[in-house]
């Protein structure tokens, strides 16, 4: 989801729908740049790690000139979130369509659960990359339009909660990339996906 200066509590009020910003239309040259600098950006990224690769590698590897992979991604973390943007429209896609319990049809403890548990497996899956879209700026992770999503997913949710947009922001801090990064090598993966989905039984009762 693309980036958005306004922040999470701007959507506080917005249906879940309209915080799916969808993707912007592009020339036909544009597009197969993009394409390629992402096809690319993704290959290198799997074979080398995030923070091995420069810019300047995925320009020359995508055959696209450096200005216009600046210009269209502006750093390695604008390149991240582009990259990350289409794992996040699967999950929100199971989220608002989906069978239950993510999807609607299940109770709010069953769904947020199950939300904690999916979000785990998109955040695994790609920590690196979540990592350095976070973290690329101060406040960065609140200002990326998928978190406003996710917070309003969650909120809504926690309804029943004394304070339902706190809940939320306190919810996803615990599933924030560096939190869990962290965690991993003190904890594990098991223990660390076990306590997210116990904190958010936790918080609904």
């Amino acid at each position: 989801m693309p980036r958005d200066d306004t922040g999470p509590q701007s959507a506080s009020a917005m249906p879940l729908e309209l915080l799916r910003t969808p993707p912007p239309k592009e020339r036909s040259d544009a597009a197969r740049n993009r394409a390629a600098v992402l096809e690319a950006a993704g290959r290198l990224f799997a074979e080398r790690g995030v923070e091995a690769v420069s810019m300047d590698q995925v320009a020359a590897e995508a055959g696209v000139g450096k200005g216009t992979l600046f210009r269209r991604f502006g750093d390695k973390a604008g390149l991240a979130a582009a990259l990350l943007d289409a794992r996040e429209r699967v999950l929100q896609e199971a989220i608002l369509h989906g069978p239950p319990p993510l999807g609607p049809g299940a109770g709010e403890e069953e769904r947020l659960a199950a939300f904690v548990g999916a979000y785990l497996d998109y955040l695994l899956e790609h920590l690196a990359l979540v990592r350095m879209s976070e973290t690329a700026a101060p406040g960065a992770r609140y200002r990326i339009g998928a978190y406003r999503f996710w917070h309003r997913h969650v909120a809504i949710l926690a309804a029943g909660a004394e304070d339902p947009e706190y809940t939320a922001h306190a919810v996803l801090a615990a599933l924030s990339a560096e939190h869990v990064a962290a965690l991993l090598p003190e904890l594990g993966e098991e223990r660390v996906r076990e306590g997210g989905v116990r904190l958010a039984r936790s918080v609904l009762r």
